[in-house]
């Protein structure tokens, strides 16, 4: 009787594990195709390759992604926040997938890599969007290359002041193999999903808003093509601008249009930065939104609508729409 429970016992975890190398196969199959599909290219500068995302046809929008990132969320981010009649750009930052991290790489290198990929596509100036972490380096573009700027959003960013920084051991073990951040996020979303994509605590989400944080969740698989990336811009970029001096970033000396989307409740990138950076830079305006956390959930609409009106605003071709402002 107890060599059938044994063998009943192993049956039982080699029919599971055969379940979970199936589900897990699938869905890093799924990952490769949607970048596959997205239709990126690479070109050659002086700071290395860069891989990018182009589409659409309208006036043209650097679109800088944050954390953990790559063309493909910024594909992604561009989706549900700008509107599709403009013509978004979306790069890879360096160490993100097809941008490898050059030597000595900086904040500043990445944005003078952003000025070689306009030049290599022939875009002689861009409204920039950054999405959180990717703040530093669309900041740093705005005070290197002002010419090549005609607007600046961020949402979400990262800005000085005070802001959580991942614990090493956590990115260490989570976000390093593909395996184990799979793992945990097919097993687990529902304990650690809401702290790693800024989700509120005790907001309620609706189905659709546990759908989209499944999804950009998701989106960062392949992990391990983003550790280089990823490990820059929690320990290096991102605490470089949270505690930046005004000698290193002058945000006085920034002339462009300038807006800053930020949630009140975004426990990620605090409201009480964004509002505060807002005042630093001459003539900036903040859209603040009511809720969402991080992700914006539930204001992709506003968020939209308040960038497409900003930009016409201040002259740029596009769709015209109003803006909202608090």
């Amino acid at each position: 009787m107890a060599d059938v429970l044994i063998v009943l016992i192993l049956l039982g975890i080699a029919v599971v594990g055969a379940a979970v190398t199936v589900r897990y196969r699938r869905d890093m199959r799924a990952a490769r195709e949607r970048i596959e599909r997205s239709g990126s290219r690479v070109v050659r500068t002086d700071y290395g390759s860069i891989e990018y995302a182009r589409v659409g046809t309208g006036y043209p929008v650097l679109v800088v992604h944050g954390n953990a990132g790559g063309f493909d969320q910024g594909l992604l981010l561009a989706g549900r926040t700008i509107d599709p009649r403009f013509q978004v750009i979306a790069p890879s930052r360096f160490g993100y997938p097809g941008s490898p991290m050059p030597p000595e790489a900086s904040v500043a290198m990445q944005a003078d890599a952003f000025a070689s990929l306009l030049d290599a596509l022939a875009i002689e100036q861009a409204a920039v969007v950054g999405y959180s972490a990717g703040s530093a380096s669309a900041l740093r573009f705005a005070l290197r290359h002002p010419e090549r700027l005609s607007a600046l959003v961020l949402v979400e960013p990262v800005a000085p002041g005070k802001g959580p920084v991942m614990p090493k051991p956590i990115f260490s073990v989570f976000f390093k193999n593909d395996f184990i951040y799979w793992a945990t996020i097919a097993c687990f979303q529902p304990i650690v999903g809401g702290a790693w994509a800024g989700v509120p605590r005790g907001k309620r989400l609706t189905p659709k808003d546990k759908a989209e944080v499944r999804e950009l969740l998701m989106s960062l698989l392949p992990v391990s093509a983003r550790v280089d990336g990823s490990s820059f811009d929690i320990y290096v970029s991102t605490p470089g601008l949270l505690n930046a001096p005004e000698s290193d970033y002058p945000f006085g000396s920034i002339r462009a249009p300038m807006l800053v989307v930020s949630a009140v409740d975004d426990p990620l990138a605090l409201h009480e930065n964004a509002r505060a950076l807002t005042k630093k830079i001459p003539g900036a305006r903040l859209l603040a939104v009511s809720g969402g956390g991080h992700m914006l959930l539930g204001q992709y609409e506003e968020v939209r609508q308040g960038i497409t009106g900003f930009l016409h605003d201040n002259g740029i071709p596009g769709p015209s729409t109003s803006q909202k402002e608090k």
